[in-house]
């Protein structure tokens, strides 16, 4: 397996770097196309969150083994130190996105991976981490 990857994110550009980071993971662990499409957006929704909303930050992007089952998957890790994200409860709301985005919001990027988990504090920034594992 390959070490962790960091990108920082910074540009529009780095967005980018981020979505060609995750999918080459994606294939290498040889993740159907449908979940390599799904991670690959959930990553760009988070990767532009990243950017736009906490002022830019870092994504580490990694292949890990789930212990309990031997499946590999990609484990991504967005993190910023912008203002945090006042109500967690309306950002994770159905339906819910801030207008400017892909659409998804972190309700519809959560539906696009196995597992994630937020942690946020006013003032101090954000972290996001979501992992796809292979089917």
């Amino acid at each position: 397996m390959t070490s962790p990857a960091e990108v920082p994110i910074t540009s529009n550009d780095d967005v980018v770097r981020v979505r060609q980071v995750v999918r080459g993971l994606a294939a290498e662990v040889k993740m159907s196309l449908v979940d390599q499409t799904k991670v690959v957006t959930a990553a760009s929704e988070l990767a532009r969150n990243t950017f736009v909303y906490g002022g830019g930050g870092t994504a580490t992007v990694e292949l890990v083994t789930n212990p309990a089952t031997g499946r590999t998957g990609v484990k991504i890790v967005f993190t910023d130190e912008g203002p945090g994200i006042p109500d967690v409860d309306l950002a994770l709301t159905e339906g819910w996105s801030s207008g400017s985005g892909l659409g998804l919001g972190l309700s519809g990027t959560r539906r696009l991976v196995d597992e994630f988990d937020l942690e946020t504090e006013p003032g101090t920034g954000t972290r996001i981490s979501v992992t796809k594992w292979t089917r």
